[in-house]
């Protein structure tokens, strides 16, 4: 079979080349990439038959799962856009998503972590496109759809209907639309495409070594492109069987690495000091662990070296990407030596173009400093629904990604900094105006400031400098309990620090520079 140019072919491929092989280890059952296959016909037709049209929006709100595999594809295959909604999000947050995206439908679940997502956007406003919400997991609200009525409206609907929407899509068809938080603190859809999709995770997995029958544990959620791209999508691709985790805690993760015999662990820097920190690590059996890809923040020497030492991985792997490159820009391969691998996100995908510019977007040397800019095919064609950003970072076919380093005579990419603000906790972007933004909706504060501070397991956390309103006192704790209660805890602040005054420069911008000075002193 030809090499597929979108998502449902790379489905369709999967079944006939390793259709006996697992392709999800899940509580829900373990079933063949040939019985996915089936399922996703199921739901696929369920969805023509709930009057769902290719281009429509449809939102996923739900864990790590078979059933967010199968409803993922089942999107695709009818040609509608998938958009996964971040499972830490607070109702304000997730409805933002599903109105500026317009999502006509909703798959969600009530019962995750003591967290029900439809009580969640209860009392949430203009939401007048969301037809229908439909409850994959647990209790079913009035007003709401259950899985089993729902997934029964697909059985007068002929089969073929789905191959004839399947065969209307092409490689410039879009596929996602995943938002992220920009520096603004306006989270942004960033458009992705099926063909830039499948190509930019069939070189993913061609360099970093994937092989058919690994089997690989994901802890990535699949709201992110980690998890739905370099995790769900590379899995088909090659053949991968995948064992989806739901919520990262030590010793459920190393108990599926022994029982499932997992080859293949990616993750972010966080999990695996995680790991090596635990006190259980000697007694586990880690023998089937062949190969890890991590990123996302700076990767220590040491931690590349331990990883191959203390938790038997034969190759250990680095990338950089953004979601506005479909995840992935650059990649290292296994065979780079640890340094390599630790000091550099590796070279450009091929196919595209990776160049460092000055303020002004001029070409620097090799070797000299400034803000990476990428072109090419899995650029992202820009944000949904809004040009002007899209005009902002991709002002002449160059993508601006914000990040500040420098290519070497080798042609791997060394990253310094961020030219954003952005906080990235164990990879997760913190727009810091958002949570200045909900600190500021208090009546006792009337200036906000939020860096990056430093942290050991997650690379570094949101830290909050305050300026209480005149003839009133702040109590930092009061304010990280606020900020609990209206964004995801991710972005909570670690710590609040009450000051008489924010650093200004001499137009009147706060200095955070400083800031983040004072909070890795703190």
């Amino acid at each position: 079979m030809e090499t597929p140019e979108t998502i449902p072919a790379v489905l369709r491929r999967a079944a006939a080349d390793h259709g006996a092989l697992e392709a999800v280890v899940d509580p829900g059952g373990r079933p063949t990439f040939a019985e996915i296959e089936a399922q996703v016909d199921l739901r696929a037709r369920a969805l023509v038959a709930s009057g769902v049209e290719p281009g429509d929006r449809v939102a996923l709100w739900a864990p790590n799962g078979l059933e967010w595999v199968v409803l993922s594809f089942a999107v695709y295959a009818v040609g509608a856009v998938l958009v996964p909604i971040n499972t830490r999000f607070k109702g304000a947050e997730a409805a933002h998503i599903l109105r500026t995206s317009g999502a006509r439908t909703l798959f969600t679940v009530t019962d995750f972590l003591d967290t029900d997502y439809v009580d969640l956007l209860r009392g949430q406003a203009s939401l007048e496109a969301l037809a229908e919400t439909v409850v994959v997991s647990g209790s079913v609200h009035a007003g709401t759809v259950d899985r089993h009525e729902w997934l029964g409206r697909g059985e007068d609907v002929d089969p073929g209907e789905v191959r004839r929407r399947e065969a209307q899509l092409g490689a410039e068809s879009t596929s996602d639309i995943v938002f992220t938080s920009g520096t603004t603190g306006r989270p942004k859809g960033v458009v992705l495409r099926h063909g830039a999709s499948v190509e930019t995770y069939l070189q993913w997995s061609g360099r970093v070594g994937l092989r058919a029958g690994d089997r690989m544990l994901v802890v990535y959620p699949f709201f992110h492109t980690a998890g739905l791209k370099s995790g769900i999508l590379a899995a088909f691709l090659r053949g991968v069987t995948l064992v989806p985790h739901a919520v990262f805690e030590v010793e459920s993760v190393m108990a599926r690495v022994a029982s499932e015999r997992i080859s293949v662990l990616p993750g972010p820097p966080s999990v695996f000091q995680a790991i090596l920190g635990h006190p259980g690590l000697p007694g586990w059996d880690l023998s089937s662990l062949r190969l890890s890809v991590t990123g996302a923040a700076t990767v220590p020497v040491e931690l590349i070296e331990r990883m191959r030492r203390d938790l038997g991985f034969e190759s250990v792997v680095t990338a950089y990407g953004l979601t506005e490159t479909h995840g992935t820009a650059s990649a290292c391969v296994g065979s780079d030596p640890a340094e390599t691998i630790a000091t550099t996100v590796g070279r450009p995908l091929d196919g595209l173009e990776m160049r460092i510019v000055d303020d002004e977007g001029d070409t620097l040397e090799a070797g000299e400093s400034g803000e990476v800019a990428i072109r090419g095919f899995n650029v992202t064609a820009g944000y949904y629904g809004d040009p002007d950003a899209t005009a902002e970072a991709i002002p002449d076919g160059w993508l601006r990604t914000g990040d500040v380093g420098y290519l070497g005579p080798d042609g791997y990419l060394r990253l310094i900094d961020r030219k954003k603000d952005l906080v990235i906790v164990g990879g997760f972007n913190v727009s810091p105006a958002e949570v200045e933004a909900a600190i500021l909706a208090r009546e006792d504060v009337v200036q906000a400031a939020v860096v990056a501070a430093p942290d050991e397991r997650l690379g570094e956390v949101p830290a909050a400098f305050v300026v209480a309103r005149p003839g009133r006192d702040v109590d930092p704790d009061e304010v990280i309990a606020w900020c609990r209660e209206r964004i995801a805890n991710y972005k909570v602040p670690r710590f609040v620090r009450v000051v008489g005054e924010l650093p200004l420069n001499a137009s009147g911008k706060v200095q955070k520079v400083l800031l983040r000075e004072e909070a890795a002193r703190a």
